[in-house]
């Protein structure tokens, strides 16, 4: 490895002590010319050797950087034992401190890295050492409560992110061989992975399914007033941690401890995945074309010649604010997450003789209904719905897919507008609102908005879910009285696309939304623990005295 024609200075497996004596190995890349350097460190459970990673690391030695990059806790070449999430906010301020005491830095400091490399990154930024002068966090969340659980449903794809970190190494290759279709199925939750391993981290996150202790010792809800230094957050569309690392921009810029720290803070979101974060590339239904290309390492030294080195390189004086417009394809900017300027409007649900799958008559329009009958369908957890495209781990099966399989079922209820008269720019927080009873003491409800082609094509935005129990609060859960109608709000994320004239709005409405998330079993028992199951009887009520609708972020509305 070469950095300009000279060779590259690495020591490796250097030993940095932690407060409690454990000794976690890193290695250490410098430029060839003599020091000190800004130093920038990223910290991994996934292995410090990581390909992606020592070529990015290349790129920002070349650019004047002293790089560490850092096995966590009990993975890989580091001593302890890795109990997930809960050292990070330790180990990685012990380890900022220690970097700002070598000979070959200049008492600088930055990080970065993506998904459990981004909650490395967040959780010493509470502890404010004076070495830490940026972050940039890409693909990462608030908390595992809204990540993990989203709110109360389990995000299912996680048990294979738990098997894959089972003991100190990746074991990807390994779990590739799972037959996950099968794995995913099995009941209850809690013992679902006992026959292929012993794994109590993963027991407990099936245990813990309201936002108690568990969650808040390491959740940033209660800490965004502890950070000092600015962020740099980037996700995309498709990750499976848009709305969470939008939840962090919001509360780092609203509530960080200093002005800097609030008002240099920075968002970008493209049309990417959670796997694929920078890329051009065709993914799902749609090709983005080039203007979807990010040099997330050109954006990264950009960042940090500014925040570490003090080049005067023009970025504070941009908007804080990117993000891509798909069906537009390009970039609008602004400095607020919403953005200045959106308005809420309103789509509310409509139909006659039933919305069940493509082949009823559910209407969306911004006319509130009067007297309409209610739309109704049966969910049985052993027959859910599928996961087809979405903000989904997996690259095989999130992303834009086109929904119109899924929305063949009887159990889905499809809500369209006519055709647009003109273009309807959609870029923000989605929510849906809907009136709705259930003949089960508690039912998941769950919404998914697509963009309509004109050849019928079904283009998967984003989507939501909702538990019933969690409806009123995710400390203290309520069951429904069966038959009752409660009005229930489903957070649909973030999104940004055009939907162009000629097309339409499709809103998805039923019940389930599998493997992405664990099928509620109807039965009102703790979720998790037991293999019973039960169908519900669903009904959403659209008439005067219950509007149920969905909620878009529009900055140029139709008509």
């Amino acid at each position: 490895m070469n950095v300009t024609g000279q060779p590259l200075r690495i020591r490796m497996d250097v030993k940095v002590p932690m407060r409690d004596g454990t000794l976690l190995s890193a290695d250490v890349y410098m430029p060839p010319k003599d020091g000190p350097f800004p130093a920038l460190l990223i910290r991994t459970i996934y292995d410090k050797q990581a390909e992606r990673y020592v070529e990015w690391t290349r790129r920002f030695v070349e650019a004047g950087y002293a790089c560490v990059m850092q096995d966590c806790r009990g993975r890989n070449d580091s001593d302890g034992a890795w109990e997930p999430y809960v050292h990070e906010a330790d180990d990685g301020h012990d380890t900022i401190e220690w970097i700002g005491r070598q000979p070959w830095c200049d008492g600088g400091v930055g990080m970065y890295g993506v998904s459990y490399v981004g909650f490395t990154q967040c959780q010493p930024a509470t502890q404010r050492s004076g070495c830490l002068k940026a972050i940039a966090p890409i693909a990462s969340q608030q908390d595992n409560f809204g990540h993990q659980r989203v709110d109360g449903a389990l995000q299912q794809h996680v048990a294979q992110f738990f098997i894959n970190m089972t003991g100190r190494t990746n074991k990807r290759a390994a779990t590739a061989l799972m037959d996950w279709d099968e794995i995913y199925r099995r009941l209850p939750l809690v013992s679902a992975l006992d026959d292929i391993v012993d794994l109590e981290f993963y027991r407990e996150v099936v245990r813990h399914h309201t936002f108690d202790d568990f969650w808040k010792s390491y959740s940033m809800r209660d800490k965004y007033g502890e950070v000092a230094v600015p962020a740099y957050f980037i996700t995309g569309w498709y990750d499976n941690l848009v709305h969470e690392t939008c939840k962090l921009f919001m509360g780092w810029t609203s509530q960080a401890r200093t002005p800097d720290a609030r008002r240099l803070s920075r968002l970008l979101i493209g049309p990417w995945s959670h796997r694929n974060i920078g890329s051009s590339e065709r993914f799902g239904a749609v090709d983005f074309g080039g203007a979807a290309f990010v040099d997330i390492v050109d954006e990264q030294i950009r960042w940090n010649d500014r925040r570490l080195k003090g080049v005067d390189n023009g970025m504070d004086d941009e908007p804080r604010v990117r993000v891509f417009v798909m069906g537009a394809n390009r970039w609008r900017t602004g400095d607020t997450w919403p953005l200045e300027g959106v308005r809420r409007r309103s789509f509310y649900l409509h139909s006659g003789r039933g919305a069940n799958s493509l082949f009823g008559d559910g209407e969306l329009s911004g006319e509130p209904p009067i007297n309409e009958p209610p739309d109704r369908f049966a969910y049985d957890p052993n027959d859910p719905v599928p996961t087809i495209g979405g903000q989904f781990m997996m690259m095989e099966m999130g992303g834009p897919a086109d929904r119109r399989a899924a929305q063949r079922r009887d159990d889905v209820l499809v809500y369209d507008t006519a055709p647009l008269a003109e273009d309807m720019e959609v870029v923000g927080p989605v929510t849906l609102t809907l009136y709705a009873s259930s003949s089960a003491p508690d039912t998941d409800f769950t919404g998914t908005l697509s963009d309509v082609h004109p050849d019928g094509k079904a283009v998967m935005l984003t989507e939501g879910i909702a538990r019933a129990r969690f409806r009123d609060s995710i400390q203290k859960p309520s069951l429904m009285e069966p038959g009752e109608v409660y009005e229930i709000e489903v957070d649909m994320w973030d999104t940004g696309n055009l939907f162009r004239a000629g097309h339409r709005v499709r809103l998805e409405v039923s019940s389930s939304n599998f493997p992405r998330y664990e099928r509620n079993q109807n039965t009102g028992t703790q979720p998790g623990l037991d293999a019973d199951t039960a169908t519900a009887r669903q009904t959403i009520y659209h008439d005067s005295a219950r509007p149920s609708r969905l909620n878009l972020p529009v900055v140029h509305a139709a008509g």
